[in-house]
């Protein structure tokens, strides 16, 4: 990880947030992670595809909830030496309350510190842009018409490990 998304993780402590949980994704919170996808992404993934990657035993999937219930959770596999994080979601009515910011925090906890990710971003999607810039997240690429739904382009990003020394 940088030594940029570093300092952010500890300048930003998730625990500080009342009544917040990060914790492991399990099947029994797919009802309430399909209610958050079908209301998040006009694409949705369907109940295969959380089964599929819950399924895997190298992945992390994560479930952010509070006194309510179930407000965020993140997918991400891995493969080979890059962990690939593949859907990250934010009930519509908790964004912008550093949800996704503390899912991102314990992936990176999780992993370790010599990890490497990428992701893919919709292009209009300005504030998960920022977010993972924040975090140290650098542009690599775009996919073109990556998003079927409406033929949107991706912004293919990384993060790499901070080099040994810096």
């Amino acid at each position: 990880m940088s030594s940029s998304a570093e300092s952010q993780i500890e300048s930003e402590d998730w625990s500080a947030v009342p009544g917040f949980e990060v914790r492991s994704l399990v099947y029994s919170d797919l009802p309430a992670v399909l209610a958050i996808e079908r209301r998040a992404f006009g694409t949705p993934w369907s109940l295969a595809m959380f089964v599929l990657e819950l399924s895997k035993p190298s992945g992390i999937c994560l479930a952010a909830s509070d006194n309510s219930g179930l407000v965020g959770y993140l997918v991400c596999s891995r493969y080979a030496d890059v962990w690939h994080v593949m859907n990250v979601a934010v009930d519509p009515d908790r964004r912008r309350g550093r949800v996704a910011t503390q899912l991102l925090e314990r992936l990176f906890e999780e992993a370790g510190p010599e990890a490497r990710y990428t992701l893919e971003v919709r292009t209009s999607n300005s504030g998960a842009i920022a977010m993972y810039q924040r975090f140290g997240f650098r542009a690599a690429g775009h996919r073109r018409r990556y998003y079927h739904d409406n033929g949107e382009d991706a912004v293919i990003m990384w993060l790499e490990p901070a080099p040994v020394g810096a």
